[in-house]
């Protein structure tokens, strides 16, 4: 049989997993919102300040000029930015001879001074910008370049193309970036905070009928109520119905079977009571018919077992015994009968009360019997099983003995005196409920210990 462990008994659950459910579409939806949100505005941050350079670079040309070939340059740029050393925009003008040297700088603005000369800049062809990265003194820079061409004076003639380079401090951008991630993912943490709290209020008020039910079926296992009066949605209105019609036709259909085997069990009586009235019988005959008698009785409580419906029949197991302690304190007033059970009144045997006090009774009447001056009732529950366990300071049952009580098709009543026909019944019970009954030595007081489990409805 396969056991649930408690992970299993989570993830079958219903509400854990709309939880999970929703608590996924949350933490994985809602980062990848955000991802895309911070690379699209590192994009337009990086396209906007192409465009701004592209402007400071318009700016710039405008009041360059060549005389001469020697490039006319004001000493003051309209940009005041320009100006400021180090100020993280800057000006460089290169001019690149032959297609096989690099490209000299030939102009750079107020604010690059101090500044180590780039390596490596890009000439484009003329009318053309490109933009790119660099690196200045260990530090990333943007850099837009645009090559422009200015007539000569010579007839003929040209100069050769420079290069007018717009170049930003990379870390103004960055702080930028860094700036909106923070904000986004703040933001964004915010949010899934108050819908997780939304999420977790909605599930939930939508299972709150589903727990309003299972509290219900709960009460009807303990016995407490007959059935489900709640008022359900729809879904579960159609199956609370459903539910209680079964629950009123099953106990309809219990109480005319126990009805008609009392009748029968009455109706064989008679005949068997005028057959042993008859003084022609034999010791035989008479031994024969209360041998019928007993099996008869036997088979009736048997038949009348109410383990079929076990789930829905809760009888709390402290009323059942104290009950039956009190009477056999009367009937054998020299056996000691202690009793341990759990502090709590809550323990329930699901099933009859009819089936438990038999149960019960049987076994703690043998034990009784079979007694010296003590008997102990002990019953323990666990949230799957419910163990009930009667020890006494007797003989005990032989070990030879013990495995062939429970075979089926074999008489209690001719095993040691104390452990009769009532031990049948026991067994029968106990089967009947797909329980387990064991015989063994008691620890505590040297005589016979039976116990008793069940498997509790969780």
């Amino acid at each position: 049989m396969k056991m649930d462990t408690p992970v299993t008994k989570l993830l079958n659950s219903l509400s854990t997993r709309l939880m999970l459910s929703a608590l996924l579409l949350i933490v994985v939806l809602l980062p990848i919102i955000g991802l895309a949100l911070n690379n699209a505005f590192k994009q337009q941050v990086i396209i906007n300040t192409q465009d701004q350079l592209s402007a400071y670079l318009y700016s710039v040309l405008a009041v360059t000029d060549m005389e001469d070939g020697e490039l006319l340059m004001p000493e003051r740029l309209l940009e005041n930015q320009f100006n400021v050393i180090n100020s993280g925009l800057y000006a460089l003008i290169s001019q690149q001879v032959n297609k096989t040297d690099n490209s000299k700088v030939i102009w750079a603005s107020n604010s690059f001074l101090g500044l180590s000369e780039p390596q490596q800049l890009s000439n484009p062809d003329v009318g053309r910008g490109d933009f790119s990265q660099i690196d200045i003194d260990g530090k990333a820079h943007l850099v837009y370049s645009f090559s422009v061409r200015f007539a000569a004076t010579v007839a003929k003639q040209t100069d050769a193309p420079i290069t007018l380079h717009i170049i930003k401090d990379f870390a103004t951008v960055a702080e930028q970036q860094q700036a909106f991630s923070q904000h986004l993912w703040s933001w964004l943490l915010l949010l899934m905070l108050v819908l997780v709290t939304i999420q977790i209020a909605w599930l939930s008020w939508t299972l709150k009928p589903l727990a309003r039910f299972k509290s219900e079926l709960k009460s009807v296992q303990r016995g407490e109520s007959h059935q489900l009066t709640g008022q359900y949605p729809t879904e579960l209105q159609a199956v609370a119905k459903q539910l209680n019609t079964l629950l009123s036709t099953e106990q309809h259909q219990r109480s005319r079977y126990r009805n008609a085997l009392s009748d029968l069990a009455h109706s064989l009586k008679t005949p068997l009571a005028v057959i042993q009235s008859q003084k022609e019988l034999s010791p035989t005959s008479i031994e024969q018919v209360n041998q019928i008698n007993r099996t008869i009785g036997h088979q009736l409580k048997r038949a009348q077992s109410a383990a079929g419906s076990a789930w829905h029949l809760g009888v709390k197991v402290k009323d059942t015994s104290d009950k039956l302690l009190r009477t056999l304190a009367k009937i054998y007033p020299s056996i000691s009968l202690d009793y341990s059970a759990p502090p709590n009144e809550l323990t329930v045997f699901y099933g009859d009360q009819s089936d438990l006090t038999e149960l019960l009774g049987n076994l703690l009447d043998n034990a009784c019997k079979a007694a010296k001056a003590e008997v102990n009732l002990s019953i323990t529950e666990s949230s799957d099983k419910l163990v009930i366990c009667i020890e006494d300071d007797g003989l005990g049952v032989d070990p030879e003995l013990q495995q062939a009580i429970l075979e089926r098709g074999r008489r209690a009543d001719t095993y040691e005196k104390g452990h009769g026909i009532g031990l049948a019944i026991v067994r029968d019970l106990v089967e009947s409920y797909q329980g387990e009954l064991t015989i063994g030595q008691s620890d505590a007081l040297g005589g016979a210990r039976f116990q008793v489990s069940f498997k509790q409805q969780s």
